[in-house]
């Protein structure tokens, strides 16, 4: 039997659940670099934020690594560095992009809500794998990250929901903390197989406040 959740709408993350963790990009990017991972991640990391909530651009984001790290790199070497990095991201998990579509397929509504820079937006949507989602929301293209409340109520906005029809997934449990905190129901990912474990006993248990 096929999973599904009627009256409720499973919306995902994408970096990390979806996709996999970019471990060859991120080794390539250090070759390219000449620095170590712990020159380079944790401003990565920082500034990332930065770039996701849609205040600095993908050209602005490289250059500021590189002044951080005492690197000066033109544009095409910033091109260079942010291909690496970018399709790295799209790697997916086929255990979790199957489930998607087993969902999808049952009737389950979808949508997708990501901290990511506007490069991720189309790509996302035009993606095969953005077929599946009804909604696709990208937190550069709103200006606030999760677990900002306000992502979470906008998105169900979108959706025409009620936080109680949200059933939200993310590898971060403050995001998953995030999304409960307007009254949706979170998952905090950890592997396919749990999240398969979780979605069947959301699907099992009495409805208490889902609606079709």
């Amino acid at each position: 039997m096929s999973l599904s959740l009627p009256g409720r709408v499973v919306v995902f993350d994408y970096g990390e659940v979806i996709s996999r963790t970019p471990h060859a990009a991120r080794q390539a990017l250090l070759a390219a670099t000449g620095l170590t991972a712990d020159e380079l991640f944790p401003v990565y990391q920082e500034l990332r934020h930065d770039l996701d909530r849609g205040d600095l651009s993908v050209l602005d984001y490289w250059r500021a690594i590189g002044e951080r790290t005492g690197r000066t790199w033109s544009v095409s070497e910033v091109h260079r560095l942010w291909a690496l990095d970018y399709t790295g991201w799209f790697e997916v998990d086929p255990e979790v992009l199957d489930l998607v579509e087993e969902l999808h397929d049952a009737g389950t509504r979808l949508a997708l809500l990501s901290n990511a820079g506007f490069d991720f937006g189309d790509p996302y949507r035009r993606s095969p794998m953005g077929s599946l989602f009804e909604t696709v929301v990208v937190s550069a293209e709103e200006h606030v990250l999760k677990p900002d409340a306000s992502i979470y109520r906008d998105t169900c906005a979108r959706l025409g929901i009620d936080p109680a029809q949200m059933v939200f997934v993310d590898n971060r449990a403050e995001n998953a903390t995030g999304a409960e905190a307007i009254g949706a129901v979170g998952h905090h990912y950890t592997s396919p197989a749990a999240l398969r474990t979780f979605l069947q006993q959301l699907a099992d248990a009495p409805d208490e406040g889902a609606t079709a």
